[in-house]
């Protein structure tokens, strides 16, 4: 098992100092969950890099090497930079990225080490790192995909990660276990294909003093949300779901909160207090991912596998059942909705007045976000599949392909490329961004890059 490996490039280097954490100031510093706050996947406040080269340093703070296979994605409060990773015995193991069709799983037969580590933000040193679970995996996972898809989250005391079927962990900032629980086996696959397996990727979320999951899987879907404090279960909602993989957004409206989830058969919100269903809707892909977004009062859902590939831009004063009937695209809790321009895999953007789409072929698509207009449309590349989700700031919109070619496009009404930046390895995971620094998360590393 190689060890982490650091190289920090243009700053001193900083020693460890265990007691001093520093708290952010929750706008520009803290990159909570996936996508940071409310997964909008937005910061402003600092000037962010539009150039830099991997190899010859440029514009590269630090790059630190993580052991192991993971998709998540990093998090960050204050100092502290968290990700999660599953480390085996195997130096290279196997990954396939690309555009295909075919649907293989990987079975692995041997132990892994499931793991959480925490980072200096500041010099990418590695401040601690514990093993969460140490087993044979209970489900498989997909070639493209790895065993620690899920982003861990924090509120500045705790860290909260979830490895699926390998269970749900909350540690402190300094790594101590606080409590676990076991979620039990969570078929995460094909819901028409049994035997095929395509692993967990739900994030957890934190709002107030809970953790919030959502376990779609084709062996019995539920919300749930736990104390943070001890892991107590406070309240599990049963779905009728097949498996998906998107994450659940917290959204308060008027001092009531409502969790917001993507879906195939239940797109909906259930009340944060008790888990109550508020409304749902029918009609999304049979494989969602995207996780729902809200700007101007309405609530963006998307996804695009199966005949629709919708995007929905729902009123987030929605109640009862707010399905679209045949060939309708609005109604009292629908502002609008169009089909067959859905996102497959990534969460969309709403940035300024736009909403901002890429599909897993490389078609980056914009839209006016209170009406769902066309604004224009454009091949980032033929060749390569996205999974990653865009970031933005500065003006400045960051789309990463799974080869690690990161696009700086212009944020505005015509397309304008600014840069084409390449990460120097596969890149599936969606970066962080904190204090005008991004943090990418490639197959063997952890880079910061920032002016």
């Amino acid at each position: 098992m190689k060890m982490s490996k650091i190289t920090t490039v243009g700053c001193a280097f900083v020693a460890l100092i265990p007691a001093v954490i520093l708290a952010g100031d929750g706008t520009n510093a803290n990159w909570p969950s996936f996508r940071g706050p409310q997964a909008r996947g937005v910061v402003e406040g600092h000037s962010t890099p539009t150039t830099w080269n991997v190899k010859t340093s440029e514009n590269i703070r630090w790059k630190t090497e993580i052991p192991g296979l993971a998709h998540s994605s990093p998090i960050i409060w204050g100092d502290r930079l968290f990700v999660t990773s599953v480390v085996t015995d195997d130096d290279n193991p196997y990954l396939r990225v690309g555009l295909y069709g075919e649907s293989p799983d990987h079975p692995e037969k041997f132990d892994h080490a499931y793991r959480v580590m925490c980072l200096n933000k500041n010099t990418g040193e590695m401040l601690w790192e514990k093993t969460a679970y140490r087993g044979i995996p209970k489900v498989k996972r997909h070639i493209k995909g790895t065993h620690a898809n899920s982003t861990p989250a924090t509120d500045g005391k705790h860290v909260v990660a979830m490895f699926g079927s390998e269970g749900l962990y909350c540690y402190d900032f300094y790594g101590n276990l606080l409590w676990k629980k076991d979620l039990g086996l969570l078929d995460s696959g094909a819901p028409d294909l049994p035997e095929v397996q395509w692993g967990f990727a739900s994030s957890p979320i934190i709002h107030q003093d809970r953790v919030v999951v959502q376990c779609d899987a084709n062996n019995g879907s539920f919300l749930a949300t736990f104390d943070l404090a001890d892991g107590k279960e406070i309240w599990r909602t049963p779905r009728e779901e097949a498996a998906t993989w998107g994450t659940p957004t917290v959204h308060v409206q008027k001092g009531n909160a409502q969790v917001l989830v993507n879906g195939y058969k239940h797109i909906g919100a259930y009340d944060f207090a008790t888990g109550k269903e508020l409304w749902k809707m029918r009609g999304g892909g049979d494989v969602p991912v995207p996780t729902p977004i809200i700007a101007n009062d309405l609530i963006y859902i998307t996804n695009a596998h199966g005949r629709q590939a919708p995007v929905y831009a729902i009123r987030t004063s929605a109640t009862g059942d707010i399905s679209l009937g045949d060939g309708e695209t609005r109604n009292t809790h629908i502002a609008w909705a169009r089909l067959r321009i859905g996102n497959y895999m990534q969460t969309p953007l709403v940035y300024g007045e736009n909403l901002y789409c890429c599909r897993d072929s490389g078609i980056f698509a914009v839209y006016e976000a209170k009406t769902g207009k066309k604004v224009y449309k454009k091949r980032l590349s033929g060749s390569v599949g996205f999974t990653a989700s865009p970031v933005a700031s500065d003006g400045k919109i960051y789309h990463t392909s799974e080869v690690g070619d990161v696009f700086v496009i212009k944020a505005g009404n015509e397309y304008e490329l600014l840069a084409q930046n390449s990460m120097d390895d596969i890149t599936m995971a969606t970066p962080a961004i904190s204090e005008g620094t991004l943090f990418f998360r490639t197959q063997h590393h952890v880079i910061a890059v920032g002016n």
